[in-house]
């Protein structure tokens, strides 16, 4: 029986992981890691600690919002998302706090073995920056809603999930294999950077009407959902191009467009947005997180393959 209970309560914590979200957080490392190959380095170490430590950091992050969420009564009745594990009492406040220690431990375990697997050393300037970085990755993976000030509900949400998941994602691991930074980069990063602000972005417009009842003043409360559908729509279809523009630049050969293929997902995905209010909503969440991945695999083949 106790074994059972065990196995229940796991179930109830991967709930809170919100696996759904996981497959984005991959997408960053998965360019990152290709753009460093074109760029002349691969290190194997640094790609898979740059994969647990995005990993552990989305986690958190959910965790993280899932607690003060609940905390400030934005989680009620009236959220049209899934119901939440602490929302339905199948855990308690105590236990998803003790998961945030537990992810935040290892967000820090695995961003230190990245930065040593890339420099070998924590007493380098490079290194340094980096563990500067990783901490501020932290703070913002808890302060979306944790806290007295969590910068979600006062409307920054999408600036720090496009630099974080986007901006420092694909760069930072491009870096740490490399050791450069190069400007051409930022385009292909950007690109994740507004993909993943429209996963943010579908889950402010399902629960907009929730949001502004408890002060949670994202951009969609703040805009109304007819902007920010427009705004989606630029979110995804500039990446699309930013991409486009990235293989342009580089001159690279026709197989490097194979990332297009998803085009017509993420057409699909735009009329479901356009189409859909509410709950209807919710599973446009998944299909935005799945497809980018795709189209972030897409892309490093062709790099690659290139290269």
């Amino acid at each position: 029986m106790h074994q059972i209970q065990n196995v229940m309560q796991l179930k109830y914590y991967i709930e809170s992981f919100r696996l759904r979200t996981l497959p984005l957080a991959i997408a960053g490392t998965i360019v990152g890691s290709s753009c460093s190959v074109a760029g002349g380095s691969f290190k194997p170490w640094v790609f898979l600690m740059a994969l647990l430590t995005t990993v552990c950091l989305q986690v958190l992050s959910n965790i993280s919002n899932e607690v003060g969420d609940l905390e400030k009564g934005t989680d009620n009745a009236n959220r049209l998302g899934p119901i939440r594990s602490a929302q339905s009492g199948k855990l308690s406040l105590l236990q998803l706090k003790n998961a945030m220690v537990f992810f935040v431990a290892l967000s820090v375990v695995f961003g230190m073995l990245l930065i040593y697997a890339s420099f070998a050393t924590f007493l380098c300037m490079p290194a340094v920056s980096m563990l500067v970085m990783g901490a501020g990755a932290i703070v913002a993976s808890i302060k979306y809603t944790y806290g007295k000030k969590s910068y979600g509900y006062i409307g920054l949400g999408d600036l720090f999930v496009f630099v974080f998941f986007g901006l420092v994602s694909v760069l930072g691991v491009y870096f740490l294999a490399t050791g450069r930074f190069e400007i051409i980069y930022l385009l292909p990063a950007s690109a994740i950077g507004m993909l993943s602000t429209g996963v943010l972005n579908v889950n402010n417009l399902r629960d907009v009407d929730n949001d502004a009842n408890f002060n949670k003043r994202t951009l969609v409360v703040r805009f109304g959902t007819g902007i920010m559908k427009l705004y989606h729509t630029i979110l995804i279809l500039g990446a699309l191009l930013l991409m486009l523009v990235f293989n342009i630049l580089e001159e690279l050969a026709p197989i490097s467009y194979l990332f297009l293929l998803s085009t017509p997902l993420f057409v699909w995905h735009l009329y479901k947005i356009h189409s859909c209010v509410g709950r209807d909503l919710d599973p446009q969440l998944k299909v935005l997180s799945i497809t980018s991945l795709l189209l972030s695999i897409l892309f490093s083949i062709g790099l690659l393959y290139v290269k």
